[in-house]
């Protein structure tokens, strides 16, 4: 019982505990009211202040909307009215946003063409030149940082029929002859302006108003040698001019590129023609373009244009146009009818034939370039031990060939010659022709009877040496200036010999040769041996 007694006694103090807590609270009760009823009024007062806000703040965003609505829609009538309802200039409406991108909304500005060959078809529906939108290039971009300049200006929103179009021009150059040169000069014609080219009614039209001159017409052959026997050979070209631009034919691919319209036809298949009257012209008339020209090319011959593709590329980064066969007309503001040709095998200077100082060493680099060739000067002896100069001797089947080779390759290997014999324009193609290139750059001496493969001279280093021999029959003239003074115009050095017993040997004036001084040099000089030909 009392252990009982005992553990009741906590129950008592617990509930003593108790009681005293509950009286506690009873007085700390009416403090905690009285906090509550002070701080209600300050929390409705926060709470009226945020709803204050909030309203303020959502009236303004309301009022924006509704602006930029009638910003919107001013915007939209002022895009119908530019198609439907013709523009009034003094209309205000057009300053609604001035965050807009008003040239967007032009054709003039908004028209770039990205094609390679720069063709469009604006013309579908026969438009005329002034109605149709402005083709931009975009070789014509302006530099990076600057577009906004051009794009975001109103000024520059100008249609084509508001800017000055350039004055409409045709020159010729039809000299016949140059004094102490037998040959008479092809011609060849410059277009400038608004210049059509058709190749299916082959003609070159030249929009050009009466009141800028005459109306111009004529016909020529654009090929770079004038020649009675060549007239059945080479496609005629009429240049003519349309007082108008409804006269003149229709265009459906314009170019932002200057165009040169020549012929292959003639005498080309001869290697010595080839580069006399085709691809010599044709650097002189176009590598200042730096490739930016489109060619078109009269008398097509596929397996011509694939010979010499590698030129061909270097010249123009464009495809090749085929004049005889190509349907559209051809816009262009600057247009070429001819090659422009010195001599053969020549590029002298001239203020307005070579306003640029070309000459044969610059063509020649040119041609290394084209082809990949390494080498640019020859050998010198005793700079590498045991390496022999090389010479390429040019073999010849039918006509004017040596009849003794055998000996002549024999004696230049007692000489000290690594000798290569072969014959000029082995395999077709540009693969032909690159082989025997490089095997021509691969040598020191070039050795070949008077003919076209003597051209392949312009293929060895500047330095080398080039052995001419000239068959009977007066043919001294030729010798001299077809390869003569060409190899002297290359810097290489030039030997002539006559077949048969009479060797009469001279050397060439400039540079030095890298053969001087060899037993070579003094076979050259003393003629001990004969060269036979027949």
């Amino acid at each position: 019982m009392k252990a009982a007694a005992r553990e009741r006694k906590p129950r008592h103090s617990n509930g003593r505990a108790a009681a005293a807590a509950a009286k506690n609270l009873s007085k700390v009760e009416p403090g905690r009211h009285l906090a509550v009823v002070r701080l209600f009024p300050a929390c409705l007062l926060a709470l009226l202040i945020c709803l204050c806000v909030v309203k303020f703040f959502s009236s303004l965003s309301s009022q924006s909307q509704r602006i930029g609505t009638r910003s919107r829609m001013v915007s939209s009538w002022e895009g119908s009215a530019s198609t439907n309802v013709p523009r009034i200039p003094v209309a205000p409406l057009i300053m609604g946003r001035v965050d807009e991108d008003i040239s967007t909304r032009s054709p003039e500005l908004g028209s770039v063409f990205k094609n390679e060959n720069f063709k469009n078809g604006t013309d579908s529906e026969n438009k005329s030149r002034s109605e149709r939108q402005v083709a931009i290039s975009t070789e014509n971009d302006p530099p990076p940082g600057k577009e906004e300049s051009l794009t975001k200006s109103p000024q520059t929103a100008v249609s084509e029929s508001e800017a000055p179009k350039p004055k409409s021009k045709i020159s010729c150059d039809d000299k016949s002859k140059d004094e102490g040169f037998p040959y008479a000069r092809p011609i060849v014609c410059h277009l400038s302006g608004d210049v059509r080219v058709s190749p299916a009614t082959s003609s070159v039209t030249l929009t050009m108003p009466l009141q800028q001159g005459e109306a111009a017409a004529r016909r020529i052959r654009p090929y770079a040698r004038r020649d009675d026997f060549l007239l059945p050979l080479v496609r005629e070209v009429a240049i003519t001019s349309a007082a108008s631009e409804g006269d003149a034919p229709s265009c459906n691919v314009s170019h932002g590129v200057p165009a040169v319209i020549f012929s292959i036809g003639g005498y080309t298949g001869n290697f010595f023609h080839d580069m006399a009257d085709v691809l010599v012209p044709l650097y002189l008339t176009t590598f200042h373009f730096k490739g930016k020209v489109q060619l078109f090319v009269a008398n097509y011959k596929q397996w011509w244009i694939q010979k010499y593709k590698p030129v061909l590329r270097r010249l123009s980064h464009r495809a090749v146009v085929d004049f005889d066969s190509d349907g559209d007309v051809h816009c262009f503001d600057h247009v070429i009818v001819g090659l422009v040709r010195d001599r053969d095998l020549i590029l002298g200077q001239h203020p307005t034939r070579n306003p640029k100082g070309y000459t044969m060493v610059d063509f020649t680099r040119f041609l290394r370039h084209a082809y990949g060739l390494r080498r640019d000067k020859p050998m010198v002896l005793g700079e590498t031990s045991g390496k022999k100069p090389r010479m390429l001797i040019i073999s010849r089947r039918r006509t004017r060939k040596l009849l003794n080779l055998r000996q002549v390759a024999a004696m230049a290997r007692e000489l000290g010659f690594e000798v290569v014999v072969s014959e000029a324009g082995v395999g077709g193609g540009s693969g032909g022709v690159k082989r025997f290139a490089s095997a021509v750059n691969s040598c020191d001496v070039l050795v070949g009877v008077h003919g076209a493969g003597l051209t392949n001279q312009a293929f060895l280093p500047r330095g080398g040496v080039v052995v001419q021999i000239v068959p009977w029959g007066r043919m001294e003239w030729m010798a001299t200036n077809f390869y003569g003074a060409p190899a002297a115009a290359m810097e290489l050095s030039t030997w002539s010999t006559r077949g048969a017993r009479r060797a009469a040997w001279r050397g060439g004036t400039r540079g030095s040769t890298p053969c001087s001084g060899t037993p070579w040099a003094s076979m050259a000089r003393g003629g001990r041996r004969s060269l036979t030909s027949s």
